[in-house]
This record gives structure tokens, C-alpha cells and sequence, in this order.
């Protein structure tokens, strides 16, 4: 079983910056690929990125590429999102989630294990 806990959620201005972090427990997060995922008010969650277990692939969503970065350190068994150029669409509530199956995919199904959350707001 993993645990996961997301933090570096706020409130920030458009145009500004966050560094979302997800923290493991209970295995090592080496072996998993990871990815990022947000649910907009009222709306659905979807897709924002995700990461091979090595680091080495990388998916985005077009709404984000280009402005945010997805990494991890397995040493420390941690994957960040780093959220540059925020606008108010980016508000949301966002979870990391760990797939077993090592595979970097945008279908949130995929996944086998999920954090909380943590909520980003942006104001215009």
C-alpha cells in the first residue's frame, strides 16, 4: 500500500508560481509512474501530467505544457509539479497519483493509488 500526501497548495496571483509536492509512505515510489491531476470546480478531474518511474518520459496536457514541470526524486521518494505562468483555469484541486503498472497515461483509471489533494486558487 502507498500512501500519498500532496502539499504546496495556495492562493496566488495570475501569472505567478507554485511548486506542488507529493510525498510516498508505506513503499518506495521507484518503481511506480506517477502523475499529476487536478478537478476544477463543478467540473471533472483531468489529466496535467505524469512521469515514468525512472524520470526519464514525461506527459503533459496542452493546457499546461510549456508552463508546468512535472520531476521526482526517488531518494526521496517525492514527485513536484512546478506551476509557472498560473491563470485563473488552473484553480482546482490537485492530486498525485501513483500506477503500479509503470506506464505514463492521462486516464485517471489507470491509477492505483491517490493522495487527498491539495487546493490551488488563482485570482485574476
Amino acid at each position: 500500500q502507498v500512501q500519498l500526501v500532496e502539499s504546496g497548495g495556495g492562493l496566488v496571483q495570475a501569472g505567478g508560481s507554485l511548486r506542488l509536492s507529493c510525498a510516498a509512505s508505506g513503499r518506495t515510489l521507484s518503481n511506480y509512474a506517477m502523475g499529476w491531476f487536478r478537478q476544477p470546480p463543478g467540473k471533472e478531474r483531468e489529466f496535467v501530467a505524469a512521469i515514468s518511474s525512472s524520470g526519464a518520459s514525461t506527459l503533459y496536457a496542452d493546457a499546461v505544457e510549456g508552463r508546468f514541470t512535472i520531476s521526482r526524486n526517488n531518494a526521496k521518494d517525492t514527485v513536484y509539479l512546478q506551476m509557472n505562468s498560473l491563470n485563473p483555469e488552473d484553480t482546482a484541486v490537485y492530486y498525485c497519483a501513483a500506477d503500479r503498472g509503470g506506464y505514463i497515461v492521462r486516464t485517471p483509471t489507470h491509477y492505483d493509488y491517490w493522495g487527498q489533494g491539495t487546493q490551488v486558487t488563482v485570482t485574476s
